[in-house]
């Protein structure tokens, strides 16, 4: 929709990401700006924002259910939340994929009671809260979106039913054994934020 503005943080990609993002120029108002580490381009996008939800994605997801972004405005608007994500499926991944990715699912509804845990593949912000908070520590070497999230009240965070579809990329090039690890160091760090100061190695091997 020519309605919606869409920005896309490129980090000096080479497969012609931008060429590609403009090819949609025709049916999106879109634009590319400069990226960086994930929390660089997502507050470029957000500072440009002047809606009053901000919507971030990772550049692998795919929106299959045409109604997952109209129902997760709709619950954050209804029940006045701050931040609204949903459930990662993986289209072309085999079962241990999934069964990891449904690991993550149920850890975030278990967050609810902790501290909330959305990742960057789907976080669905109220723009004044996002701004308030200060957006995505640009310090942060990994996990940028847990740190905002978590700051996030409780009663402020939901989980709108559904999914969105992302691919097996990162168990691809890291391994199913390295992703479960920085899962469970990133949970026993949670009241540690110098933990995610630190180069962790996520982007060098999940980016590859």
């Amino acid at each position: 929709m020519r309605s919606v503005k869409v920005f896309v943080a490129d980090a000096g990609s080479t497969d012609g990401t931008p060429q590609v993002v403009m090819s949609f120029a025709d049916r999106l108002d879109v634009e590319v700006i400069p990226g960086g580490l994930p929390s660089v381009g997502r507050n470029a996008g957000a500072r440009r924002a002047v809606t009053p939800y901000v919507l971030f994605i990772d550049a692998d997801m795919e929106l299959k259910d045409t109604t997952l972004l109209r129902r997760a405005v709709s619950l954050i608007e209804r029940r006045k939340l701050h931040c609204v994500t949903t459930n990662i499926w993986c289209s072309n991944g085999t079962a241990r994929d999934n069964l990891l990715y449904l690991g993550n699912n149920i850890a975030q509804y278990g967050s609810v009671l902790v501290r909330p845990f959305g990742t960057g593949m789907f976080m669905l912000f109220e723009k004044a809260t996002f701004d308030r908070l200060g957006g995505f520590n640009e310090g942060a070497m990994y996990a940028e979106d847990y740190l905002l999230t978590k700051k996030v009240s409780n009663r402020k965070f939901a989980i709108v039913t559904g999914r969105i579809h992302t691919t097996n990329r990162r168990f691809r090039n890291m391994g199913h054994f390295k992703i479960v690890g920085m899962f469970l160091k990133t949970m026993l760090n949670t009241w540690n934020d110098n933990y995610f100061m630190r180069d962790q190695g996520y982007w060098r091997k999940s980016s590859s």
